[in-house]
């Protein structure tokens, strides 16, 4: 009953806080497991970004903290030799960030990508998805970065099929979002041993639950490597090659006894 005074109390308040608590207070009766963030973020109002968003009309969904991290983390790439490369482009959104990134260097961003969706899921991928899933046409990824055209190589087909077009590159970034274990399996396979010192590689999937076959498949690959995925907290991970990493261990528990 007192939540409930406070959330009519707060919910019509001109105060971005108060709004914010009667948020929580329906979130936590709604859905009590969901964490809340705070809004004093001051990416959330970058202009530019916020354009990209508004361009894949993303801005009020569900992945803004991750694409935020994919931009920031290719700062970390700018010396580092070698081209980029997408596995599981969808409708070109990551795509565009890296090609931002890159643009003026000279270097090629390869995708990677049946343009018909998933294949058909194993049963280490639970049952979130389903065969065709997140299908988006070759052409309205080409459409989406006609700005990048000059740089963007497309290599359509089902993963690894295409892999032994770029055999022979070496690369500074690769960002793997195709879902199921399998193909990112076949993904840290090929492109692992062909990532510079100092490259980048990131996994949009790790650690999420509605995938867990590949978060399964890198942690089994990246068992006897020095490189350890680092988990983000709005999902995905990433390693930089030749950066040795400790193997998660269990956060010592708070005493409970005083």
């Amino acid at each position: 009953m007192i939540n409930l005074l406070r959330f009519v109390r707060n919910v019509g308040s001109r105060n971005y806080d108060r709004r914010l608590a009667a948020l929580k207070i329906a979130a936590d009766r709604l859905i009590p497991d969901f964490r809340l963030t705070w809004h004093q973020m001051d990416w959330w109002h970058d202009s530019s970004f916020n354009a990209y968003l508004e361009r894949f009309g993303e801005r009020k969904g569900f992945n803004t903290h991750r694409r935020w991290m994919l931009w920031q983390l290719l700062r970390l790439v700018r010396d580092v030799p070698g081209n980029t490369a997408e596995c599981g482009v969808f409708e070109g959104s990551s795509s565009w960030l890296i090609c931002s990134a890159i643009e003026g260097s000279g270097r090629f961003h390869h995708l990677f990508d049946s343009f018909e969706g998933l294949s058909v899921p194993e049963k280490s991928d639970g049952s979130h998805w389903r065969r065709g899933d997140l299908a988006a046409p070759q052409e309205v990824v080409a459409k989406n970065l006609h700005p990048f055209a000059s740089m963007i190589i497309f290599h359509k087909g089902w993963i690894p099929a295409r892999f032994c077009d770029v055999s022979d590159e070496k690369f500074a970034f690769v960002h793997i979002d195709v879902d199921l274990r399998q193909p990112t399996l076949e993904s840290m396979k090929f492109f692992y041993p062909r990532l510079s010192p100092g490259g980048v590689l990131v996994c949009d999937d790790y650690a999420c639950t509605t995938c867990p076959g590949a978060t399964a498949s890198i942690d089994e690959f990246l068992r006897d490597k020095p490189e350890k995925m680092i988990g983000l907290d709005a999902g995905g991970g990433f390693l930089i090659k030749g950066t040795a990493v400790e193997t998660t261990k269990p956060l010592r528990a708070p005493d409970t006894d005083g």
